[in-house]
């Protein structure tokens, strides 16, 4: 594999303040060297040495949710390597319900191809999705992993679509039965997602340096890459 190449860049511009529990993630009108966008792509490459894709929901000068996926994974499908949504990806996220900054994993499952919808929108056989739910077993390497990230490290899971979902911590962390059923008992015209997050709370981040939250999420993602391995064709 061709590694990727990587310019130095500062890690020292970011603010906490660019984290708004209201407006997003700040991503304009910033220098390079302060964007979250540029730092974590440039770590995350420089950590893999491999390229990284970067994807977004939101415009303007903010964000609400950014995610980093492995480009040679991408590349890999045979059906859906002109898109995204097949890959499993690392993201960032503030979530303005709950009041919480995530950073973490994230899988998701297209619609079924009865639905008519456009074809990066369907479900194909070369998603990252398959992967997820056949190893996700009792004794499994990947849910042991799971139990691990969430019982002993506090981390949370998303599991569902938007209309029907679980949010599961180490008060409820589920057996891998129920958690696959959470994940393949959506109707075919819902949009599934799979989420291994850490939460940050507005105190928390506000806090912090600009400096020890990149690093706290830097920690996150690398916390999270066994499982998100389990998921590609194409491992970091």
């Amino acid at each position: 594999m061709q590694h990727a190449s990587v310019s130095p860049m500062r890690l020292d511009g970011f603010r906490p303040e660019f984290l708004d529990f209201q407006r997003g993630i700040r991503v304009g009108h910033l220098e390079p060297h302060q964007r979250i966008t540029q730092i974590l792509k440039w770590s995350l490459q420089a950590r893999y040495e491999q390229d990284f894709v970067i994807d977004r929901y939101g415009r303007g000068v903010y964000w609400q949710w950014i995610c980093f996926l492995p480009k040679a994974n991408r590349i890999a499908k045979p059906l859906s390597n002109s898109h995204n949504f097949s890959c499993s990806k690392f993201f960032i996220k503030i979530d303005r319900e709950e009041a919480t900054f995530q950073s973490g994993l994230q899988v998701e499952r297209g619609f079924g191809k009865d639905q008519g919808q456009r074809p990066a929108f369907q479900l194909q056989t070369d998603w990252d999705w398959h992967r997820l739910i056949s190893r996700l077993r009792d004794r499994s390497s990947l849910y042991r992993e799971l139990r691990r990230l969430v019982m002993e490290d506090n981390f949370h899971l998303h599991a569902g679509s938007r209309q029907t979902y679980v949010r599961y911590s180490r008060l409820n962390f589920p057996g891998a039965v129920e958690l696959r059923r959470a994940l393949t008992g959506c109707p075919d015209q819902e949009w599934v997602v799979f989420q291994l997050y850490y939460p940050m709370a507005p105190d928390e981040v506000r806090g912090s340096t600009g400096s020890d939250l990149v690093e706290a999420i830097l920690a996150v993602l690398q916390e999270v890459a066994p499982v998100m391995n389990h998921c590609m064709q194409v491992s970091l």
